[in-house]
């Protein structure tokens, strides 16, 4: 039998586990924009620009959050 060293089988099994990851957020992403378009009314492809725009502002806020708390604390120094 083959021995493989222990870095390559937790490799391995973290490519197992990343595909599944990104296979759960693709589901939920997917149910995101099938209730914007249900909701809204509007296609997929509206709902899915709509659902970009959100995660983008959400972004966008996230990042001047972290340049506010970053400046404040090294002001205190």
């Amino acid at each position: 039998m083959l021995s493989l060293p222990s870095s390559l089988l937790a490799r391995r099994g973290g490519g197992i586990g990343r595909l599944v990851g990104w296979f759960i957020r693709i589901v939920i992403y997917d149910i995101c924009i099938t209730g914007i378009s249900d909701i809204l009314g509007v296609s997929r492809m509206v709902a899915l620009f709509i659902f970009l725009g959100i995660l983008g502002v959400i972004a966008f806020v996230g990042y001047l959050l972290r340049n506010k708390y970053a400046t404040d604390t090294a002001d205190d120094f």
